[in-house]
């Protein structure tokens, strides 16, 4: 595996139709610089919008993977992707003046082929891995859909598909060394469809740029000569069509005898780029789809970015500590005698965090509550868990050294047992909801077992250079 960033050497465009929306695109290339990502350009909107191509833009999987920012939107982006990571490129601007990339012949090679006439170029900086030292797991029962990641020091995928439809039956496929295999094994794989499917995805306003080059169409169902040419008006296609022998229509010839799945693991990698850095782990995937594809790649994204915070704060790695006091106080604003967290033992990114504070006789509050009978106030126990709870919402915007939160309710408080020195007090906060820049947490906070305070809040994420 390459170790450096990579990018273009020069910019290289394609010109055509999207498969689903229909309408001519050229798409172009371009070099971009370290640490830059992946990002689509609609050259022909106003401002030139860029939409990064990670899990955070994707508005809609029907189909395809499309993203979006705004009024800016970029469908079917799933093979464009799997071309630029089986590639190991790392850095590259993708200007569209369209809606949707073009199809090409339904496969990644188109793009291969150009972004290999473009050149490769190494840069200085080391590729951004994220190594999974951890099985992370996505199970849909309804559809029998299971992907699963593994540790492993390496980039492998195995994938099967089962439509229990005798026209396609069982198949599986993997991908062991990406570099070796990718364009010789499944760049070239061409999406493919039911025949039964095409005048349900007609009606649905999908498959405009659809044709019998550009797709396989996997006939499941009897149709006549009359049901054929209707169905040929339908969706608009001038080429004569046929049932033919092989189960494909008009007799197409695969390029591979499990092409289907070897496409399902073509998808899987361009929606896996979601994740917005390379990976290094085992995929296990079965019955893989769009929908299933991006919420597990969100998942492993949010573990990516909870290991870069991780890298970032935390100064010298602790047993059981995730961020010792030095790291929080690069979070917090807050400083003696009002830091009220002294490290954070576990966070997940949008869903929760926890904090420890050792409480002492040493706290300047014990000197006037009270003399002779030291209590912790309630309210510094709803700071300290208002405090931790920042630590979580910091983190769920983009450049969080520039936010601060400022909490605008606390509803539903409650103090259960008084607080002394020599507790340690064990503060649990909760993401409720997520708006803009408003957000809701519920919070509690423990001594031992016993749950000694509660509260809800509402907090608003403000610009930190707009409040002094």
């Amino acid at each position: 595996m390459l170790e450096k960033q990579h990018t273009i050497a020069s910019s290289i465009t394609l010109k055509g139709i999207g498969l689903h929306t229909g309408t001519s695109c050229k798409m172009t290339f371009k070099p971009a610089p370290e640490n830059y990502g992946i990002k689509f350009v609609r050259v022909d909107l106003n401002g030139k919008p860029e939409i990064p191509a990670n899990t955070d833009y994707v508005i809609d999987v029907s189909r395809g993977t499309t993203l979006g920012l705004g009024e800016a939107k970029v469908h079917t982006v799933e093979h464009v992707l799997a071309a630029i990571v089986g590639l190991q490129i790392d850095n590259l601007i993708i200007e569209l003046d369209g809606i949707e990339p073009p199809v090409e012949d339904g496969s990644a090679m188109p793009y291969v082929k150009a972004l290999q006439k473009a050149g490769f170029q190494k840069q200085d900086a080391p590729k951004d891995y994220l190594i999974i030292d951890q099985t992370v797991m996505y199970h849909d029962e309804n559809n029998q859909i299971d992907i699963v990641a593994l540790p492993l020091d390496d980039y492998r995928l195995t994938v099967m598909v089962d439509y229990q439809n005798p026209a396609l039956g069982s198949q599986h496929t993997g991908l062991f060394d990406l570099e070796k295999e990718f364009v010789s094994e499944f760049a070239s794989a061409r999406t493919f469809c039911f025949l039964s499917e095409v005048e349900e995805l007609t009606d649905t306003g999908l498959i405009k740029g659809g044709n019998v080059d550009n797709a396989i169409v996997i006939v499941d169902k009897d149709y006549n000569e009359d049901e054929l040419k209707e169905l040929r008006k339908k969706i608009g296609i001038k080429e004569k069509v046929t049932i033919g022998n092989n189960g494909i229509l008009n007799d197409k010839k695969l390029r591979f005898k499990n092409e289907p799945v070897r496409h399902k693991l073509l998808d899987l990698i361009g929606d896996l780029a979601l994740i917005g850095a390379p990976i290094k782990t085992q995929i296990l995937a079965a019955r893989p789809g769009h929908k299933a594809n991006v919420e597990f790649a969100k998942k492993i994204r949010k573990l990516y970015q909870q290991k870069k915070l991780e890298k970032k704060y935390q100064l010298v790695k602790k047993e059981g500590v995730i961020f010792d006091t030095e790291a929080i106080q690069k979070i917090l604003p807050h400083r003696y005698p009002f830091l009220l967290v002294d490290r954070i033992v576990e966070l997940e990114l949008d869903k929760k965090v926890v904090g420890i504070k050792m409480v002492t006789i040493n706290e300047p509050f014990f000197q006037g509550h009270f003399p002779g009978k030291p209590i912790m106030p309630g309210v510094l126990i709803i700071e300290a868990m208002a405090q931790t709870g920042g630590v979580l919402l910091l983190n769920t915007f983009e450049n969080p050294d520039d936010k601060l939160v400022y909490f605008m309710q606390i509803n539903n408080a409650k103090f259960r047992k008084p607080v002394v020195p020599g507790d340690q007090l064990y503060l649990e906060v909760k993401l409720k909801n997520k708006k803009s820049k408003i957000v809701m947490m519920s919070g509690r906070a423990f001594v031992g077992d016993d749950l000694v305070a509660e509260a809800d809040f509402m907090a608003a994420i403000v610009d930190r250079e707009n409040k002094k």
